[in-house]
């Protein structure tokens, strides 16, 4: 019988798949399968349990999932103190708060 792998080794080894998945995302001049590699990753935190990492997070419009690329499909503006992303696929807003 095969041992069973413990919950927080298969989160590190998620993890590292999901960076690697982002990597090659951001390598891609195709935007398809950028996002399918966004998809992936996204599915593969969810199977795990798992928490993408902030940096990696805004990487992807939260509506349509998509990986943005600033000034290909994506424009950030900063008004006040936020950071607006605007997806040109899904044409909606994601704000983040800038910190001090």
């Amino acid at each position: 019988m095969s041992k069973r792998i413990p919950k927080k080794i298969k989160q590190e080894i998620a993890l590292e798949k999901i960076k690697t998945l982002f990597k090659e995302a951001s390598k891609q001049k195709d935007l398809k399968l950028a996002n399918r590699y966004v998809d992936i990753a996204r599915k593969t935190a969810m199977k795990v349990n798992l928490t993408i990492p902030r940096e990696l997070k805004r990487r992807f419009c939260k509506h349509c999932y998509h990986y943005l690329i600033p000034g290909k499909n994506c424009r950030v503006r900063i008004h006040e103190n936020k950071v607006i992303y605007y997806c040109s696929d899904c044409k909606k807003y994601m704000r983040y708060m800038l910190r001090r």
